[in-house]
């Protein structure tokens, strides 16, 4: 396998840097960077991660040629799965409230301690930070309960101060969204089980109208909403599909619209990718307070408030959205 970090591997042009990932002798991982420096994404650091686990260590390293500018892979952590011994020295700085290394998540204590890591990266009131919080930890649970993943969730975040914005990346090398999807609702291809995945109430577990309590079919759909609204990225890619929301127009006045059909928002897809087996989710949001952030913060608090009572009431289990 092998995977190219390049100066542009930001979510707005991720999908070229998927096309140049070649995923083919799965036991060996090769990567490469920018002769000069890079711009990587959490999303592409979990991806590398999760491809050298996959490999084995032994099997993992990096061009020797980094360039001192790629510091910035060895202190996200990239360099603990990699055969290779970091060439960069630098003084530990303390992560809190600026970034989350690579971080591997198998139990729900490990989900637990990543979701109070992230707290500080928010930079918001407690009561918006806590909604946040839930649908990303909804998302790992997703991966520890149905992916099927041997190394569990792989996760990483950063904050950007002058942009007010964090970008997380969450991927998995378990059996794919096609494969959840296909006993259940039979997708033709990977894009199609994509969007049946962002449809809120479809799950890979049953063709109930609303998901069960076990899975209410919500996460993702809530993620790529609160991207919306923020005006911010979102990506999606899991076999050869990868579904792209776009950045919504800042120009445009109107309140971004929210679809349950993902067809309906401005976005790109394909499904002529390489073939990842697993999943991979990236997301960039902006935090700057606005109506329409505020306004999709609170319809998700209110679900988020009813699932914490199912799950009072029916003693911890999980949250049904009707």
């Amino acid at each position: 396998m092998n995977i190219y970090f390049s100066n542009n591997d930001f979510l707005r042009t991720f999908r070229s840097f998927l096309e140049s990932v070649n995923f083919s002798k799965e036991n060996i991982l090769k990567i490469t960077t920018h002769n000069k420096w890079t711009n990587v994404h959490p999303a592409g650091l979990v991806l590398a991660a999760a491809l050298a686990l996959k490999a084995g260590k032994q099997n993992s390293w990096i061009d020797q040629n980094v360039p001192v500018s790629v510091g910035y892979l060895d202190r996200m952590g990239l360099y603990n799965y990699l055969s290779t011994t970091s060439p960069f020295s630098h003084h530990e700085k303390e992560p809190t409230g600026r970034f989350i290394p690579i971080t591997v998540v198998k139990t729900d204590q490990d989900q637990s301690r990543f979701i109070s890591d992230m707290i500080p990266l928010l930079h918001l009131p407690p009561d918006k930070s806590d909604i946040i919080k839930y649908i990303v930890g909804e998302l790992i649970r997703n991966v520890l309960e149905h992916a099927q993943a041997k190394h569990g969730a792989i996760v990483a975040a950063q904050y950007f101060p002058k942009s007010n914005r964090i970008s997380i990346g969450i991927c998995d090398t378990g059996i794919g969204i096609w494969r959840s999807m296909h006993e259940t609702w039979q997708p033709k291809n990977d894009i199609e089980a994509i969007k049946m995945a962002l449809t809120p109430g479809i799950t890979g577990t049953t063709r109930r109208e609303g998901g069960t309590s076990d899975n209410a079919g919500a996460g993702l759909f809530f993620i790529k909403s609160i991207a919306k609204m923020a005006r911010s990225y979102f990506v999606i890619y899991s076999g050869r599909g990868e579904y792209s929301l776009l950045k919504y127009d800042k120009r445009v006045k109107t309140l971004p619209r929210l679809y349950a059909d993902p067809e309906l928002d401005h976005h790109r897809e394909s499904n002529a990718l390489p073939n990842f087996q697993g999943t991979l989710i990236g997301v960039d949001i902006s935090l700057d307070s606005n109506a329409e952030f505020n306004s999709i913060l609170e319809a998700i608090k209110k679900a988020y408030e009813e699932s914490i009572r199912d799950r009072k009431r029916l003693r911890y289990k999980e949250p049904k959205f009707i």
